[in-house]
């Protein structure tokens, strides 16, 4: 009996096979991505992810895990960024002795060193108060990189040459695949890092201090000292992405200290999640998509994006990977079947609803911009700006579009609740079923034990 109930305790659970599997495949598509995708604008591209996702998983140590909001993240990686990109410089200059493929970490470090400077003043509050000393040092950090060009480049910023030296086995850092190789090892590394941070007893505490920081301090914990250091945590590896970001563009400006910055940080970490680890994972490449792609579509890209956050504040506060996982509940319980008719006729009505809003709104750029002299092409057709009828048609689907979207929203709702009500039903009669056989063990070994 006991060989047989060691045997299964030496079983890997599910959910730990699941978590390798996860990893495995995580760690095979950062390999296969330039294959796959081989253009060098595409490894441009994935190379910019690798470091987003570092940037806004480091943000997320602060807003996800410690309910610290953050105005002033990009002070840490663009810090970071210029210390990277003048130890590239003394490398290059033989100054110092360090390997290119450790520049990363010397962003790292200069994290680190800042974020427990200014960590120091900025944790001795919380919430609102917070959150404005934050924006008050990132606005404080970026005027003084215009005040002292001669550490910060003006606004020419700093460029330097990752090409040091001899190739080492081929690796030169000269080809963007080689940088973005580089990338991906810094970005799995740091990934698994952040993950295993939020097992510690410190991340641990950084959620409770998140959710009831007057209990912590009850049970014998300073919650400002935690918030410090998860605020350590999180300069840190937003120091790796800026130095990252300093060997993949090679110059680094002002603009990486922007509060422009900080808000992408902020706005795509939220949309992506911040509840759940991968959440900003998702934010991440958003983010660049949305830098690189989406803004040469058209011109309002960034009125979208605001659009986009109000939408997801107002309907979907946890962010996609909310949404993700409370599907992913209902499917495992068989009950997805059941939402799909009601997703459709959501999904309808917002395509209609935002096919009328976005040729309103690039009309009214065109005319803005290009005046009321030509026609534009969009999305297969020619709109007018001169015809009236453009204007009315436009407005009468987003209008439609919007109450039909609001009918199907309540519609979702209702079906959804009848949904969890018949999956917690489940779950509860699965556990008095689980009680009953235990109770039934219980007591046939208790009369075993009384024949013996």
């Amino acid at each position: 009996m006991s060989v047989t109930r060691a045997s299964h305790q030496l079983k890997p659970p599910r959910l730990r096979v699941a978590g390798w599997l996860t990893w495995a495949a995580f760690l095979l598509v950062l390999l296969l991505a330039p294959m796959m995708f081989a253009s060098s604008l595409s490894v441009t591209i994935l190379s910019q992810i690798g470091i987003a996702v570092v940037a806004c998983l480091s943000y997320n140590v602060l807003l996800g895990q410690g309910g610290m909001l953050s105005f002033g993240h990009s002070v840490y990686t663009g810090l970071g960024a210029f210390l990277s990109i003048h130890a590239l410089n003394l490398v290059s200059a033989g100054k110092i002795l360090i390997p290119v493929s450790m520049i990363p970490l010397v962003g790292g470090l200069a994290g680190l060193f800042f974020s427990a400077l200014l960590g120091w003043i900025t944790t001795k509050k919380s919430g609102t108060t917070f959150a404005m000393i934050t924006l008050g040092l990132g606005e404080l950090v970026f005027a003084m990189s215009l005040m002292f060009p001669g550490f910060f480049g003006g606004e020419s910023g700093v460029s330097g040459n990752r090409v040091v030296g001899e190739p080492f086995l081929g690796i030169s850092f000269g080809p963007p695949r080689q940088v973005y190789y580089l990338i991906a090892a810094y970005t799995f590394v740091s990934v698994a890092a952040l993950y295993a941070f939020t097992l510690t007893p410190l991340g641990r505490m950084l959620n409770a201090v998140r959710d009831n920081p007057e209990r912590v301090e009850f049970v014998g914990y300073d919650a400002r000292r935690v918030r410090y250091l998860g605020f350590m945590v999180a300069g840190f590896f937003a120091g790796i992405s800026g130095g990252l970001a300093a060997l993949n563009f090679e110059i680094v400006t002002a603009e990486v200290l922007s509060s422009t910055r900080s808000g992408a940080y902020l706005l795509f970490t939220f949309i992506g999640g911040t509840t759940y680890f991968f959440g900003p994972i998702i934010g991440a490449v958003l983010m660049v998509l949305a830098f690189t792609l989406f803004s040469a579509l058209t011109k309002a890209w960034l009125l979208y994006l605001g659009l986009i956050f109000m939408l997801m504040v107002m309907y979907a506060p946890a962010g996609i990977a909310g949404l993700v996982m409370t599907n992913l509940r209902v499917a495992r319980h068989g009950r997805l079947l059941e939402m799909l008719p009601r997703y459709l006729a959501l999904a309808a009505a917002a395509g209609l609803m935002l096919l009328g809003v976005s040729v309103l709104i690039e009309m009214i750029y065109h005319a803005k911009l290009d005046g009321l002299g030509g026609q534009l092409r969009y999305l297969g057709a020619n709109w007018d700006p001169r015809q009236p009828l453009h204007w009315a048609a436009a407005a009468a689907a987003a209008l439609v579009g919007a109450g039909l979207f609001e009918w199907a929203r309540r519609r979702t709702v209702v079906q959804w609740e009848c949904v969890q009500a018949v999956i917690e039903q489940e779950a509860i009669q699965r556990e008095v079923s689980e009680r009953k056989v235990g109770n039934r063990g219980a007591v046939g070994k208790g009369g075993d034990d009384a024949r013996a």
